[in-house]
């Protein structure tokens, strides 16, 4: 079994609990080959925006894991049509949101734009999702996040570099020391 098969096996058994677990492929730069989502222009601004999410500091960053594809895959194979509009329409709206607030592409803004505009969406997303009307209907950053999130800890890089990780652990010890900066375990 490899890595896509056993995500979406997992996704298929958390009983759709995370949203968008479809990600789209691209084929050209900016077009989109028949059966794709994303064009190669949405893969690489999910990639920042995964970036932002998860930067790189003294570990790799959501980039170095290929989020934007990972996104794509999941967003096409694993997400019902209903959810694969509601994220790529979202995706279109992040990018003249992104344009009408600060007069740039969301990629042409610096690290301390791009965060400020996600942490100002995702409060936009927390009071969506707060709204029982909207149970049905996720916002289009908490897909964006949740698959980042999925992506990035459940790569090796994620759970090998960022995470404490033990291929094969001997017995269970429920109750282990912690200390503050210690790594969770994978």
């Amino acid at each position: 079994m490899n890595r896509r098969e056993a995500i979406s096996s997992v996704a298929l058994l958390m009983g759709g609990a995370l949203i968008g677990m479809d990600a789209l492929l691209a084929g050209c730069a900016n077009s989109k080959e028949a059966g794709q989502l994303l064009s190669n222009s949405d893969i690489s601004l999910l990639d920042e925006i995964g970036d932002t999410i998860i930067p790189t500091t003294s570990t790799p960053g959501a980039k170095a894991v290929k989020i934007g594809q990972f996104m794509a895959l999941m967003v096409k194979d694993c997400y019902d049509e209903k959810h694969q509009k509601i994220f790529t329409d979202g995706l279109e709206t992040f990018k003249k949101t992104v344009k009408e607030k600060t007069g740039k592409s969301f990629l042409d803004n610096d690290a301390a734009q791009r965060l400020a505009f996600l942490n100002a969406l995702d409060a936009e997303q927390k009071a969506w999702s707060k709204v029982p009307a909207n149970y049905d209907n996720p916002h289009y950053f908490r897909m964006m996040k949740e698959l980042t999130l999925l992506g990035y800890f459940t790569s090796e890089i994620g759970a090998t570099q960022t995470l404490r990780y033990v291929e094969t652990p001997g017995r269970f010890d429920g109750c282990v020391p912690y200390k503050k900066g210690d790594k969770l375990w994978a």
